[in-house]
């Protein structure tokens, strides 16, 4: 799209290159301090009423190292999983529009936490705003408080958009059985929903606004993107390749070879005496012979 295209020539240069490994360091910094400083996570996560009435504003972001489940085995093994998907994606879509995608689920996130918290003061006729949200969240105060707004749901909006953009692909499942990706994401997808239509007015919340990126990437057509991880690969490699070759052949004199590259002091020009379109570093602009065409 043209109006995405113009942002991505502005921002672009902007965009956080190898997204999820960034991520992953993240959640290795929240693990290391739940090991060794568990209480401090209260103080962490994505809490509205922290933010709005105590000032807390640091919580818009720290809620990102908040590791989504305990640490395990298993746990190395799906952050080793979204890494290698996450990757995957940033290589077929860009740096940019995968960096897009992963912050607008963070925003879209933030946001739905915000509207809860704005749902659970005005509709749930209570006094005390801060019992009215863990009633609703069905916990029992501040320090058993984990908040279903957490980065698992913004780590599913990866799979579900690489089930989407690579449908085909097989993985094995249990490490033995071979099966599309396409229909472990149609699975996913049902649960989703299911979880969606019976759960609380808090799940229906979380689930919204933590897929709403995805929701976006499906209807703007991003899915159907369809290239194998080679195919990917080699796009970037092309693409590197053209930038590099446009950079080198911008400015090159045709006497000496020289370019603004190699040497960047000298300045070029077109001569208007020369038939054909030859352009001459500053040393050989006026000394050159004039070609003529037979």
């Amino acid at each position: 799209m043209k109006f995405t295209g113009n942002f991505e020539k502005k921002f672009g240069k902007y965009a956080i290159k190898n997204l999820s490994m960034v991520l992953i360091i993240c959640y290795g910094c929240g693990y290391l301090i739940q090991f060794t400083v568990p209480g401090m996570l209260n103080y962490l996560y994505l809490n509205p009423y922290e933010i709005i009435f105590h000032g807390q504003i640091w919580r818009l972001i720290t809620w990102l190292i908040v590791p989504p489940s305990r640490f395990d085995f298993f746990t190395l093994l799906m952050l080793y999983f979204y890494y290698s998907l996450g990757t995957t994606l940033e290589r077929t879509w860009g740096t940019y529009r995968y960096n897009v995608y992963i912050f607008s689920g963070v925003l879209f996130t933030i946001l739905g936490a915000f509207l809860l918290f704005g749902y659970t003061a005005i509709f749930q006729n209570e006094v005390d705003t801060r019992l009215a949200l863990y009633a609703l969240w069905g916990v029992r105060g501040p320090d058993n408080l984990a908040l279903g707004f957490s980065t698992y749901y913004v780590n599913m909006s990866i799979f579900l958009a690489f089930a989407s953009t690579y449908p085909n692909m097989q993985v094995m499942l249990f490490f033995l059985l071979p099966i599309r990706i396409k229909i472990l994401g149609i699975i996913y997808g049902a649960l989703l929903v299911y979880q969606f239509l019976m759960g609380s007015i808090a799940t229906q919340f979380v689930i919204a606004a933590s897929l709403m990126n995805f929701i976006v990437f499906f209807l703007t057509g991003r899915g159907q993107v369809h290239m194998t991880p080679r195919q990917a690969k080699r796009r970037q490699e092309f693409k590197r390749e053209v930038k590099k070759t446009t950079r080198v052949t911008r400015h090159k004199c045709a006497i000496c070879g020289r370019t603004e590259e190699t040497n960047p002091e000298l300045e070029f020009r077109f001569c208007s005496k020369c038939q054909g379109n030859y352009e001459y570093c500053q040393d050989h602009i006026f000394t050159h012979t004039h070609i003529k065409m037979k």
